[in-house]
């Protein structure tokens, strides 16, 4: 076969061949000449790219089955680049779904899950700007509150746990000690992850299509999280997004601070969860230091406990 027919062969499997096959010559001596190919750059489209309804359970399913083709990050950005090229084509078609391979087992020594990274690449390719943030934002948030894993098609799984931040490293290892596991390679921690990446594309789609139009946004519970007769939630916006708390009170004291979810970078916001809910706790007050080199999220957490005790009666 000549490069000529392989790189033919390529471009119309990639969906990149709109011109014609074009002979520029009959004949050449009595010998026949190679009919040429004639290429015609593609229009690529303007960003955002465009999006289509997609269905939740059927990426929720994709993604789990490719979860086993590169991990989390592979997982999630593979099953709804897939399913936009079944349903729009071109450009989507023509994206390497290998530049996701360095997302599996998260971002950067384990902060940032990979599962997320996947998703986060796709919204911004559909999404523009401050739509973006938006949607990855609430993405986030959900993540962190989510007790994982969700979709289970291979039965219940030892443990149910809640990370608490987007950080691939607070995710894993709650769960893998509330389910007593100690190595990464152990099959219930495999399969557990495989799960929480269809959960996160699941919900990636559901976003995506209230985003755009094609579903209502799901009425907000509330009471999502049980609440005892002196406990009181609290939220405010932090450097990635809300930082939620619940505040337990003893007569008027502030007894308690439990941190419920947070999309605040592991490492440098550590400081500030370590140090700030005490020192509120021992002054019985918001009015305390922040913490060296995290002042947004010390700042986060000092609101989100001011509008806990502003619900107190």
């Amino acid at each position: 076969m000549s490069m000529k027919e392989s790189r033919r062969d390529f471009l119309k499997k990639s969906s990149m061949l709109v011109g014609t096959a074009a002979v520029l010559g009959t004949s050449m001596i009595g010998c026949a000449q190679e009919p040429e190919v004639v290429i015609q750059e593609p229009e690529i489209p303007a960003h955002p790219w465009p999006y289509v309804e997609l269905d939740p359970a059927a990426v929720e399913k994709l993604a789990y089955e490719n979860f086993a083709g590169g991990g989390c990050c592979y997982s999630v950005a593979s099953a709804l680049l897939q399913t936009l090229s079944e349903k729009v084509g071109y450009p989507y078609n023509v994206i390497p779904e290998e530049m996701f391979l360095n997302g599996a087992a998260g971002y950067g020594q384990g902060t940032l899950c990979g599962a997320l990274g996947g998703a986060f690449a796709v919204v911004g390719l559909v999404c523009g700007g401050a739509d973006s943030k938006a949607v990855i934002k609430e993405l986030s948030a959900w993540y962190g509150k989510t007790s994982f894993p969700l979709y289970q098609p291979e039965g219940e799984a030892p443990a149910h746990t809640v990370s608490g931040s987007v950080n691939c490293s607070d995710s894993v290892t709650k769960f893998m000690a509330a389910a007593n596991i100690a190595e990464m390679s152990d099959p219930v921690r495999i399969t557990r992850c495989k799960s929480l990446s269809a959960d996160v594309a699941r919900k990636t789609v559901e976003l995506l299509n209230v985003h755009f139009g094609f579903a209502a946004a799901p009425e907000v519970d509330e009471n999502e999280v049980p609440l005892g007769e002196n406990e009181y939630i609290g939220e405010a916006d932090g450097f990635g997004g809300p930082v939620k708390v619940k505040v337990t009170m003893d007569g008027d004291k502030i007894a308690k601070i439990d941190v419920l979810s947070h999309g605040e970078t592991a490492g440098v916001s550590d400081p500030a969860f370590s140090t700030v809910p005490a020192a509120i706790i021992a002054a019985n007050s918001t009015t305390v230091d922040v913490a060296a080199g995290a002042t947004v999220s010390s700042k986060a957490i000092m609101a989100a406990v001011e509008n806990a005790l502003s619900k107190v009666k």
